[in-house]
């Protein structure tokens, strides 16, 4: 199977490889299938929506910011980055994470009810 889009290109991928969201992402609820492309950047991995190719979420793992960060049993935690050319505006979703089982190709997305994780929170700090 292939998908293709700009950021990309063309993406060849197996049955195996798709990520089921039954209940999709807040505010895409209608697309439910996505790949996860790791494009070498060993910042971000990729959500490409497999109904829409250019809908494209960039991630980043959640637990690398929080050693405490709420656990979902096998499910690991991104965020969706807010991409900005300026790296001290970028910011990253932790109140909303996307979680993502590998193993099983699975995906949803929470809200916390938590205070300390934000919308937006910086994803870099200026020194």
């Amino acid at each position: 199977m292939k998908i293709k889009n700009q950021l990309f290109g063309e993406i060849e991928f197996s049955e195996e490889k798709i990520i089921k969201f039954p209940e999709g992402i807040i505010g895409f609820e209608e697309f439910k299938k996505f790949l996860l492309v790791n494009s070498g950047n060993p910042l971000f991995l990729w959500l490409v929506s497999i109904d829409e190719p250019e809908l494209i979420f960039p991630l980043f793992g959640i637990k690398a910011l929080f050693d405490d960060y709420p656990t979902f049993e096998d499910f690991e935690p991104f965020g969706i980055v807010k991409l900005d050319p300026d790296p001290i505006k970028m910011t990253i979703n932790v109140k909303a994470p996307i979680l993502i089982n590998q193993d099983r190709n699975e995906g949803f997305q929470k809200i916390l009810d938590d205070d300390r994780y934000p919308i937006d929170y910086k994803l870099f700090i200026e020194k």
